[in-house]
């Protein structure tokens, strides 16, 4: 007997979650047929069957540019979606812009969000203690919510130049969760002088990398660590410039932008000189961040989780401003601008007179570190499920930023504080 138009519906509506019902025109491929072609397939995401046929090549998989593997891992995938490919023939895309439904989608979504914000009790009470937070998350999830890592190595090549090489070598990694970035390299480890200190802010997170059958003390040492603390701001057993590589692998984005400042201070602190900085995290416009609902807009591009863990979303330019410095040269020179206008206002209405801005604007004596911007990419693609004819847009940024090998010493935390300092304003959170 065939379908009953019922029985379509509801197939059709078993495509989505209750959870993502609001979002099914953007992010669903709907089975609509040519009226002047009736007998042909429905139509793909390129041109309709009724000018152009679905391009079928003979076997692309096999197409030896696509078997290569990438001399620049910021390439991102070769794999593009021409007008006219079936978009069911792969189950992802690389290099794929949103189309105009999606966009569209998103400034509603981002509209709504901000229309009903995370209350000011509750942005408090998660803000004063994210780490309680992940401690129920990983006590809950286990090691089974997040896949290992085995991509690491193709995303960043160093990676396995270090692994092979017999040089002794120091890796700082930041949130490092259950351990699925860890135990991947590890498993690819040749060196017998390589030793990864895996560091998080959630005890059960630790207790779980130290529970592995893998966890091995001559190769990795697991602690507790809060990489934007103003009192520890360096690891157990981590000497200031002793680390030759820090991996952050979607950490940046679980602390609040009050928390940068202070958590590429700790970073800095504890890389060589030349020590790299080898980072991946959500980027702006990812489904991730489009699907958020009421409730859990706390600022532009911050959320917080069901689960209360927060997130982030990048953009490639701001990612540069942050690591870079300039970020905190524009808000300087924003503060100063504004200091100097309001003394010249005075209290009365008339123009008063400054010789020289609040020295609270400035701290030549505690110079807000630098990076230089090795390499920096957005990672766009189009995930696709067959099945349920969804098309999936996610977004991710890559980066590599360096210390500079000129770093000054003195700039270190950790080292003993001249005695003119009598303020530090850039750790406020």
């Amino acid at each position: 007997m065939p379908p009953t138009d019922a029985s379509k519906e509801r197939a059709r509506r078993q495509q989505l979650s209750k959870g993502m019902e609001h979002m099914r025109f953007a992010v669903t491929v709907d089975p609509i047929r040519n009226p002047s072609t009736p007998d042909l397939p429905t139509e793909t995401y390129g041109v309709p069957h009724s000018f152009e046929p679905p391009r079928k090549p003979a076997n692309r998989l096999d197409d030896p540019s696509n078997n290569q593997k990438r001399t620049d891992p910021f390439q991102f995938g070769s794999r593009l979606l021409e007008e006219g490919d079936d978009i069911f023939e792969f189950n992802a895309w690389d290099h794929v812009e949103t189309d105009d439904a999606y966009k569209e989608f998103s400034q509603l979504q981002y509209q709504k969000q901000r229309e009903s914000p995370v209350s000011d009790f509750e942005k408090r009470r998660i803000n004063s203690n994210p780490e309680k937070f992940w401690d129920l998350f990983y006590k809950q999830k286990t090691t089974n919510f997040f896949k290992n890592r085995k991509w690491l190595a193709q995303e960043f090549p160093i990676i396995s130049s270090l692994v092979s090489s017999p040089e002794p070598t120091l890796v700082l990694e930041v949130g490092a969760g259950a351990g699925n970035t860890a135990f991947p390299i590890l498993a690819l480890n040749q060196n017998p002088n390589f030793k990864i200190h895996a560091c998080d802010f959630s005890k059960k997170a630790v207790e779980l990398i130290r529970d592995n059958e893998a966890y091995d003390e001559r190769f990795i040492r697991a602690d507790v660590w809060d990489v934007t603390s103003e009192t520890e701001t360096l690891p157990p057993g981590i000497k200031a410039s002793s680390v030759d590589i820090v991996m952050m692998i979607f950490i940046f984005s679980a602390l609040s932008p009050s928390q940068w400042d202070q958590a590429i201070r700790n970073i800095h602190s504890a890389l060589k000189p030349g020590g790299q900085v080898l980072f991946r995290d959500y980027g702006r416009g990812d489904l991730a961040q489009v699907r958020f609902k009421k409730g859990r807009w706390m600022e532009e591009n911050f959320y917080v989780r069901g689960d209360g863990t927060r997130v982030y979303f990048f953009e490639k330019d701001e990612l540069e401003e942050i690591w870079s410095g300039k970020r905190h040269d524009r808000l300087d020179a924003e503060t100063l601008a504004e200091n100097v206008e309001t003394l010249n206002i005075g209290l009365d209405g008339e123009k008063a007179t400054a010789e020289e801005p609040s020295p609270q604007l400035t701290n030549p004596s505690n110079p807000r570190p630098k990076f230089e911007i090795v390499n920096i990419g957005v990672d766009r693609r189009m995930l696709v499920n067959r099945q349920r004819k969804l098309k999936m847009y996610r977004c991710w940024m890559q980066a590599v930023f360096r210390k500079s090998d000129d770093s000054q010493p003195s700039d270190e935390p950790g080292r003993e504080p001249k005695k003119e300092v009598i303020d530090d304003t850039n750790n406020i959170e």
